[in-house]
């Protein structure tokens, strides 16, 4: 971009007669949820288009996907009832490419290591506060989803890992719940007991969204990339290749058949112990 990008502010990114495509920072939600008064996405894009007069019953935004609020970045809304039913269809189908940067927290033990690159494929729960985990075990009574994320670490130091993650499921916390298990807690991340925020805020950002545009039929894509003091922040630090090596303790490919081999190699029972805040649904502090 030709000038500095203004991550705390709400923008748009692209409008046409079907879709809007917006950046949100983090902080703001991206809809309203009951007895909440707090700004929201859709609110925020509902008072440009009546400042613009672009605002009337049958073109107005309609919700058809969420980020997280701590969660920054790219997100469409849909401007008739019509195209927000063909986007939230066809979804998982029209959706080519979600693309998301995250600042984790490297494990202070090399033997939680993971490969460089390699996918999560673990199902998720919820807790009573509503926030995702990976059970622990096999538990039939416990309701989860299939998640499955993969990623790529771009660059390490012994205090945090850059990663490039893509999704093949969009759950509820999926990156956050995953990395977490993982032992890679994001950075800024108070739900899931992160023990730094260098920069006040989740370090978890949607950097493009591509799909299949639902009036003309062809491939668009929106990016905004993550905050390069993101990037600096490993750069400031010395920075060893060596520190995000392959090694035998993780898995490349994690799925559910080999969840009882996988938590026997990541969490011994005394580590578990720091997780079972979220599956007892505690509140943190």
């Amino acid at each position: 971009m030709s000038k500095i990008f203004n991550y705390k502010k709400f923008q748009i990114l692209h409008q046409d007669n079907a879709i809007v495509v917006v950046y949100k920072p983090s902080g703001m939600l991206s809809v309203p949820y009951e007895g909440s008064h707090e700004k929201t996405a859709i609110d925020t894009l509902e008072t440009i288009m009546r400042k613009n007069g672009t605002w009337k019953n049958s073109h107005k935004p309609y919700a058809v996907h969420r980020l997280d609020k701590e969660t920054s970045g790219v997100m469409v809304f849909a401007l008739s009832e019509p195209v927000k039913e063909k986007l939230m269809n066809n979804w998982h189908k029209d959706v080519t490419e979600r693309i998301y940067i995250a600042v984790a927290e490297t494990p202070k033990n090399k033997r939680d290591y993971i490969e460089k690159e390699g996918t999560i494929d673990l199902p998720l729960a919820q807790n009573a506060y509503h926030l995702s985990y990976v059970p622990k075990t096999h538990d039939p009574s416990i309701k989860t989803e299939n998640a499955r994320t993969h990623y790529k670490i771009l660059n390490s130091n012994s205090d945090y890992s850059i990663f490039e993650l893509q999704l093949d499921t969009g759950r509820k916390n999926q990156i956050r719940a995953h990395l977490s298990y993982m032992k890679y807690t994001l950075a800024g991340d108070k739900n899931y007991h992160s023990k730094t925020n260098p920069f006040g805020r989740l370090c978890l950002h949607a950097k493009s969204l591509a799909f299949i545009h639902p009036v003309n039929g062809k491939e668009v894509k929106f990016e905004v990339g993550a905050p390069v003091e993101w990037y600096k922040l490993l750069e400031e630090k010395t920075s060893s290749a060596k520190s995000t090596d392959p090694r035998k303790y993780a898995h490349k490919n994690s799925s559910k058949q080999n969840l009882e081999q996988m938590q026997k190699n990541f969490v011994s029972n005394k580590k578990l112990r720091g997780m079972d805040f979220i599956q007892r649904g505690q509140k943190s502090h």
